[in-house]
């Protein structure tokens, strides 16, 4: 394991502080904490950040998850595992996650959205995406360690 970077908190505290008011203005929100904690993990496996991961997979366990259900989850697609609803977040996740992959129209995967959510949760679904893709960059960049914690 390799020694994080910088105590990026402690030299930028401002910026922390402001990324952490991102996420309290949409912890109260209409999509449910499993959902929050499904599109957390599975962006945060799409880029690699293991810190982010490890605390979402905590969090879903708490909240109760099927074993199965989350370590199938870089596999959605192909499990039938997933409601439609989660199904879309998902979809959307990988859409804004990979924007180099996805230059192209967007309109079938915003499509998937509507018929599952309303534009307030599309909006707030984005700001989730926007703030873990955010956190993502600094757990990796900053190589942010994972603790040795048993799973519940």
């Amino acid at each position: 394991m390799n020694a994080p970077r910088l105590p990026w908190t402690q030299l930028a505290p401002k910026a922390y502080r402001a990324m952490a008011g991102v996420n309290a203005a949409i912890a109260d929100n209409t999509l449910g904490a499993k959902l929050v904690d499904l599109v957390q993990s599975r962006v945060s496996q799409l880029n690699g950040c293991a810190f982010c991961l490890d605390m979402h997979v905590h969090d879903l366990r708490k909240a109760g998850e099927d074993w199965q259900r989350i370590v199938s989850l870089p596999t959605w697609r192909e499990t039938s595992f997933y409601d439609a609803r989660e199904r879309a977040a998902l979809n959307w996740a990988e859409s804004l996650t990979r924007l180099t992959e996805h230059h192209g129209d967007r309109d079938a995967d915003f499509a998937l959205l509507q018929a599952q959510f309303s534009d307030a949760e599309i909006v707030e679904l984005s700001v989730l995406i926007a703030q873990i893709n955010a956190w993502n960059r600094m757990g990796v960049g900053m190589r942010l360690p994972v603790a040795v914690k048993a799973f519940e």
